[in-house]
């Protein structure tokens, strides 16, 4: 039976970016990790009108230039060069810009399937080597890590093992690890957008009394739009026939990008605020969805754990203990609890305040859409929130 180091089950963006963050240390002390990961990534990146995308924060941006990987990524990154922010039917908006935070950009839009093919092409085979397609299907605890079954009967034992296999993760419920739900009783449904005037790099956070909505920038003058609205009211949205579907999705957003001219396919994803009771134990860690999945209108969950991936490699290559020793781990789910917190907080916050139709939250929502535009000191709070730099004391 092998045995490696450290076995990543699920090589998406977070595993894979967890894998790049350990690569350089992980060689420099001859350790071996796996990544296991279901589906096999393409060799090529496929441009596609329908592209999921995902918003990288500055923050972001800033962890993949250490790396070494942003100057390949922002070949197809859209920067996010302003954000406006508005109650529809409402007076007050907010405006964040760019240049008023003196940063390029308050943050950029990539497709995943370029974000993944970038992250892949970075991994060194002598270091991280691949179990795909393969699905591990019973974890075993051992006194000194764990054992992994995988589908194709064959098993290998880690000193660490760390679970970034989704928010439906089976595995963490194998383990008996808890989950706290809050039901947002939402769908939110994504689609690309094509507008007849130029985006020109402007975001889009527009509150209604349905639900909120956000527009993204893309390449080639794509939108990503994402929608969110009750779940019954979703699923009739997504049955519209194109012409319908832009009518209606038009009048709630105006015409501040011209006339919406095309939209591709349509997905809908039941909302929920989902959070992992137990993070760490010994011998393992939970990482990107399957710790925490939020809400995605304000565009927080992959950021904050690509966070959780840098600070898992920066506790594990600082310390002197193998992979998996306890105390390590905890140390880091230490440091990592007031950003969670926060962003966690921050995330689910928003989202009901501005999801209530009550007169007196919708009168303080307006009143404070108008303050964040008046007092730059709130309003650069929100800017560094949306930016993920909320809980850091540096630029």
């Amino acid at each position: 039976m092998s045995r490696v180091n450290l076995a990543i089950i699920g090589g998406g963006l977070v595993g894979a970016s967890l894998a790049l963050a350990l690569q350089a240390g992980a060689r420099a002390r001859g350790w071996k990790i796996v990544l296991i990961e279901p589906f096999a990534p393409g060799h090529t990146y496929q441009p596609s009108y329908d592209a999921r995308s995902s918003a990288l924060s500055f923050g972001a941006r800033q962890i993949y230039q250490r790396l070494g990987l942003w100057q390949e990524i922002s070949r197809r990154a859209e920067p996010i060069k302003q954000i406006h922010v508005s109650d529809r039917g409402r007076f007050s908006t907010a405006r964040l810009s760019a240049m008023e935070e003196g940063v390029p950009a308050l943050g950029y839009v990539v497709e995943n399937a370029w974000l993944g093919q970038c992250l892949w092409q970075g991994l060194d085979k002598d270091v991280i080597s691949w179990r795909c397609p393969a699905e591990v299907t019973r974890m075993e605890p051992l006194e000194d890590g764990y054992r992994l079954t995988l589908n194709d009967e064959t098993s290998l034992e880690c000193d660490l093992a760390v679970l970034a296999d989704g928010g439906r993760s089976g595995l963490r419920e194998q383990l008996g690890i808890g989950v706290k739900k809050r039901p947002y009783n939402q769908s939110a449904l994504i689609a690309n957008i094509t507008p007849s005037e130029d985006h020109n790099g402007m975001a889009f956070e527009r509150f209604t009394d349905d639900g909120p909505m956000a527009l993204l920038p893309l390449p080639e003058n794509r939108c990503a739009l994402v929608w969110t609205r009750l779940g019954m009211d979703a699923q009739r949205l997504a049955a519209l026939d194109e012409r319908s579907f832009l009518s209606e999705l038009q009048g709630v957003f105006g015409y501040r990008l011209g006339t919406l001219k095309q939209v591709g396919a349509r997905h809908l994803y039941p909302l929920s605020l989902i959070e992992a009771e137990e993070q760490v134990r010994p011998h393992l860690a939970v990482l990107g969805n399957a710790a925490h999945s939020l809400h995605p209108i304000a565009g927080q969950g992959f950021n904050l754990s690509l966070r959780d991936a840098q600070a898992l490699a920066e506790a594990l290559l600082a310390s002197q203990s193998a992979p998996g020793d306890f105390a390590t781990l905890q140390a880091y789910r230490e440091r990592q609890r007031l950003d969670q917190n926060l962003t966690v907080g921050f995330s689910d916050q928003v989202t009901r305040l501005f999801g209530s139709t009550q007169p007196l939250v919708s009168l303080g929502r307006n009143i404070g859409l108008l303050g964040l535009d008046l007092l730059p000191p709130a309003k650069r709070w929100f800017a560094r929130q949306a930016m993920g730099l909320g809980t850091r004391s540096d630029g």
